[in-house]
């Protein structure tokens, strides 16, 4: 399997909607490989420019470093060569660069770095967090900012210049005035990456700010609305993407925000509603209630 380089990658992922994938489990709470075939399969069939396997939707925090190299490879065997694949790196450097190494020999074609678990660090620290692993690997590395990993301009400044290849930032903040300083210090040097969750929501505005796509949670189980959605937001179709953020984005943000950590489980669920079941969520993640997951079925079948 030959890598996308990582400007080749870089240039693509702007290009389009970005997938990110569930992880399907079975009763057991053990991969389901048939399943996740199955779904990437799908997804691939339409129009997006990247899938990230072992993300945060696919629950890439609960697999095991075994499991997440077990899921890049399948993912990249069943759709490699038709849309890149990004795996996730986590946890302490040694154990993301063990993971951004083992994503390389699988055959992945970049690197998203999640922000490390269960530590407070400074700019100087996180700086050095994520040289380590973009010196680790000869792929293209995105890092993510959020959670206890915020990166200030100056910072991602610092590293743009340390890393080649370090060719994106994704965005799970939402800080307009920090944003603007990113992209008013790097311009085009790095592609921009909505990383909020259910970032359709904030899509419209943070075009404005260089961030060209998105992860996009619910192409999973809808993904004609997603795709449509996305294509309004480049088009900048106010009227369109307000009227879609009305009859479904909204309301689905209603259902999701009952439960703390129902921002994965509601995909799942939506999969459950259009009859491509993933399996249950891993602890400490809880599923739908049945009447959270009637709720997302009429919704959903509004606009099916």
């Amino acid at each position: 399997m030959t890598h996308q380089n990582p400007a080749d990658l870089a240039a693509r992922l702007k290009t389009g909607l970005l997938s990110f994938p569930v992880t399907h489990f079975d009763a057991d709470l053990q991969f389901d490989e048939a399943r996740y075939r199955e779904h990437l399969t799908w997804q691939a069939g339409y129009d997006v420019a990247g899938l990230f396997a072992a993300g945060g939707t696919g629950e890439g925090f609960s697999l095991t470093t075994q499991e997440m190299d077990r899921v890049v490879r399948v993912a990249v065997d069943e759709i490699g060569g038709k849309v890149p694949v990004i795996a996730s790196a986590t946890g302490s450097t040694f154990q993301a660069i063990a993971q951004a190494k083992a994503a390389e020999a699988a055959g992945a074609d970049g690197i998203l770095l999640m922000p490390p678990y269960l530590t407070e660090a400074d700019q100087a620290g996180l700086i050095e967090h994520v040289s380590a692993v973009c010196r680790s690997t000869n792929l293209g590395v995105i890092v993510y900012s959020r959670a206890n990993a915020v990166l200030k301009d100056t910072s991602v400044a610092i590293l743009a210049d340390r890393n080649p290849n370090l060719i994106g930032f994704k965005d799970g903040i939402g800080n307009i005035e920090e944003m603007t300083r990113i992209y008013a210090r790097l311009g085009e040097r790095l592609t921009y990456i909505g990383g909020l969750p259910t970032a359709e929501t904030f899509a419209l505005p943070l075009l404005q700010l260089g961030v060209s796509t998105y992860s996009s949670a619910m192409f999973n189980f809808v993904p004609e609305f997603a795709v449509g959605f996305y294509k309004d937001v480049i088009a900048q179709d106010r009227t369109a993407v307000y009227r879609k953020l009305n009859d479904f984005v909204i309301p689905y943000l209603d259902i999701r925000d009952r439960v703390k950590g129902y921002g994965v489980s509601i995909v799942k669920a939506g999969l459950t509603a259009v009859g491509r079941p993933a399996g249950p969520v891993r602890p400490p993640l809880q599923d739908l209630t049945a009447a959270d997951l009637h709720d997302l079925t009429i919704l959903i079948n509004k606009i099916s």
